[in-house]
């Protein structure tokens, strides 16, 4: 028991008052002689005890009545808060993430967890909500009912960390008052963490919402398989913690039902489509569990073909084998019958080993690089490094030493997706002369460590001649997908697909007037995107937008350029959740209500004055009732 005016308590002393004043005003009693003393003695003794009771009872009930009157005005209360007035805040996590849609036994965890805090919530409390993409400050049940309940799934899910450190953020700078932080979450176990290291200026509270069932199916990837002149085949990967067995895959374009398949042993489905197809396609699924990965957007769009112009051919020009006019507008020209207005149109142009490089072909190039474009520089054996170090840093003259091409970074963007496995052991090429190249991006080194092909911004650039004199690089398998993909890398393309929450960057083939921007539109959403004007094309880049999945056309003043699709990240498809027993500095639950009632509980105040001063009057009661009925 606690008291609100505890200093009221000293008045406590005062009883004694009327305890000494008992104590001196007990009246003596005098004995008269009678002829009959035995009557008389008995009526001595029975007034004298009777008095001295009637006394003691009156002086208890008169003690006790102050007593409960100076209680009632130090105003006691119960309370597992330690003051009468601390503040209570209390921040809650709302998880919104797509791993809520799964079925709970009352409904989507989402939607039923919405319920539950609008059910719970007086109309007087306030609290701090934030989701994984909204936060909401100090709201009531009746701001919180109108926001919650159009509450969308969000694709990104935060950190469980951060989510712990954006609620002590939100609370107040008060050290004062009693702080909650509660985590509403299916808890599930991805790419996010929740360390058992917290703050101890708040109370955590788990309250993990379990679901009915872990079955799901998810479509995780499209990419074309097998190519050939007349068609291509799409395989789309399917993943599932259940049998999929008797389940079938079906690709549409917009909303034509072009096939539907199987899935195989492998999890995977196949379609045979005709080559030089346009498609704004869709690859659906029927699954109970998760929604939002039961539909994968994709678009196979007209392919822009790369210009590549290459200065100064060479012998055995293989450049043109894999530069194939198919994919690439392949173009070559000696140095001294170059057109210099040309090289503005390129994506990438290739100095094929020129002795020296004129000063206005340097000037051209650095503005070529300036307005995007790529550089690839095979040097010559009779290099003249002057020139070259204008563009890139070569830092030795020519060492005829031969060397060995040994070591392959997998995870350069050039070469990221070619290799299936890192290769060990294979035919290395060589090369008999050299140059030592600056430092940047090394793709491909030599045996001793250092670098045969480097990356410096735009421009890539070989240590060496690659003439079949100087070296047999370009009868190695390396060769194709090296050069092949620095020329692809050129002008990047729109893939298959994106995904929402990465940095996805592409080219688009065009130019536009100063003032005109590129928009992604959709049925349902037009968002600007990050984008630089080139003079031969406009890099796009995005991350969190747009936001919801679908397929996007790229337009301009209503036209429309190429179409584009955005998915959601599969990370939320997996169905395993953490085991949050053994978490020990936090109250760990799986009700909602159980939570809040208890923070509730804690923030109660009994006040008890009203009981003390009905206590005090019945005690007035009594002590009237002592001294005119007892006898």
């Amino acid at each position: 028991m606690q008291f609100k005016h505890p200093e009221i308590l000293y008045f406590l002393f005062l009883l004694l008052i009327p305890i000494i004043i008992h104590l001196f005003q007990l009246r003596r009693f005098e004995k008269v002689p009678f002829t009959n003393v035995q009557f008389l003695k008995n009526v001595i003794i029975q007034t004298r005890k009777s008095s001295q009771l009637k006394k003691w009872l009156t002086l208890i009930t008169r003690l006790l009545l102050f007593t409960a009157i100076i209680f009632a005005f130090a105003q006691p209360y119960f309370s597992e808060s330690e003051g009468l007035n601390i503040k209570t805040e209390t921040v809650v996590y709302l998880d919104n993430s797509f791993s809520m849609q799964a079925k709970g036994s009352k409904g989507e965890l989402l939607k039923r967890s919405v319920q539950d805090i609008l059910n719970t919530l007086d109309d007087s409390d306030e609290i701090t909500l934030f989701t994984n993409d909204n936060t909401f400050r100090n709201a009531t049940r009746k701001t919180l009912s109108n926001e919650l309940l159009q509450l969308n799934y969000s694709p990104n899910q935060l950190d469980y960390d951060a989510v712990i450190l954006k609620g002590e953020k939100l609370f107040s700078q008060d050290d004062a008052s009693a702080k909650n932080l509660v985590l509403l979450s299916d808890f599930q176990i991805n790419n996010t963490t929740l360390s058992d290291d917290l703050n101890a200026t708040y109370t955590l509270n788990l309250v993990q919402l379990e679901a009915v069932t872990n079955r799901n199916i998810s479509i995780d990837s499209v990419y074309i398989s097998k190519e050939t002149p007349s068609n291509f085949e799409l395989t789309a990967t399917i993943s599932g913690n259940e049998s999929l067995e008797n389940t079938s895959v079906a690709l549409y374009n917009d909303d034509l039902l072009l096939a539907k398949s199987a899935i195989d042993d492998s999890k995977q489905a196949q379609f045979t489509l005709p080559t030089n197809t346009v498609i704004n396609g869709k690859v659906t699924v029927e699954d109970s569990g998760l929604n939002f990965d039961n539909t994968l957007y994709f678009n196979v769009n007209n392919r822009d073909k790369i210009n590549v112009l290459t200065i100064n051919p060479t012998e055995n020009n293989y450049l043109e084998r894999i530069f194939t006019n198919n994919e690439f507008n392949y173009k070559e020209t000696d140095l001294d019958k170059l057109n210099y207005n040309e090289i503005g149109d390129q994506n990438l142009v290739v100095l094929n080993e020129i002795d020296n490089i004129p000063v206005s072909l340097i000037n051209s190039l650095n503005s070529f690089i300036a307005n995007g474009g790529n550089i690839l520089i095979i040097p010559s054996i009779n290099a003249s490094l002057n020139s070259y170090n204008q563009l890139f840093n070569y830092n030795s003259e020519i060492n005829n030493i031969e060397k060995r091409i040994t070591t392959i970074n997998y995870s350069h963007p050039i070469l990221d997706q070619v290799f299936d496995k890192e290769i060990s052991n294979f035919q290395y090429p060589k090369a008999n002369s050299f140059y030592e190249l600056g430092s940047g991006s090394n793709i491909l080194k030599f045996e001793d460590g250092k670098p045969f092909l480097n990356q410096q911004g735009n421009i890539f650039a070989f240590a060496s001649a690659l003439n079949t004199s100087n070296s047999n690089f370009i009868n190695s398998p390396l060769v194709v997908p090296v050069i092949y993909n620095i020329g692809k890398q050129s002008l990047k393309l729109p893939n298959l697909y994106y995904t929402i929450g990465e940095e996805n960057t592409y080219d688009i083939n065009i130019t536009l007037q100063q003032d005109d921007i590129l928009k992604l539109k959709s049925i349902n959403e037009e968002i600007i995107p990050q984008q630089r004007s080139y003079s031969n094309k406009i890099s796009v880049i995005t991350r969190d937008m747009p936001s919801a999945a679908g397929i996007y056309s790229i337009n301009n003043n209503g036209e429309t350029f190429k179409k584009v699709s955005y998915n959601y990240n599969r990370n939320e498809s997996n169905s395993q959740y953490m085991n949050l027993s053994n978490f020990q500095n936090a109250t760990v639950s799986n009700s909602i209500e159980d939570v809040f009632t208890s923070i509730k509980n804690k923030s109660n105040i009994n006040e008890l004055w009203k009981w003390f001063t009905i206590f005090a009057l019945v005690l007035l009661v009594i002590e009237m009732l002592i001294l005119k009925y007892f006898k």
